[in-house]
Order: C-alpha cells, then sequence, then structure tokens
C-alpha cells in the first residue's frame, strides 16, 4: 500500500505535525496551546498558497 501526496497536501499535512508541536511546546493552558496550534496551522497554510502564487506569477 502506498499514499500519493501531492505538494498541498503534503505541506498541509507537515503544518498539522508542526503546529501540534508548536502549540503543545510553546504554550502553557490547554486553551492556549489549542490557540496558537490552529494559529500556526493557518499561517502555514496561508504562507503556502501565498508561495504558491508567488511562483505562479514568476513562471508566467
Amino acid at each position: 500500500m502506498t499514499i500519493t501526496l501531492s505538494h498541498f497536501s503534503a505541506a498541509v499535512l507537515f503544518a498539522l505535525f508542526a503546529s501540534v508541536v508548536f502549540g503543545i511546546t510553546q504554550r502553557n493552558t490547554m486553551m492556549e496551546q489549542v490557540r496558537y496550534g490552529l494559529y500556526c496551522f493557518a499561517m502555514f497554510v496561508g504562507g503556502v498558497i501565498v508561495a504558491g502564487w508567488v511562483m505562479w506569477m514568476l513562471r508566467r
């Protein structure tokens, strides 16, 4: 069984795992950890989308 990921889905998967680690290690209370993890996830995914648009514009 093999899993084939696109670049975007691999980046989202990385964002998920990195956000969980950042939330756990950077904040103290559970609510702060969840909020910071969601914030990091949104920033990662937003950065991937912006970087994709920039690369698309450079290619044209």
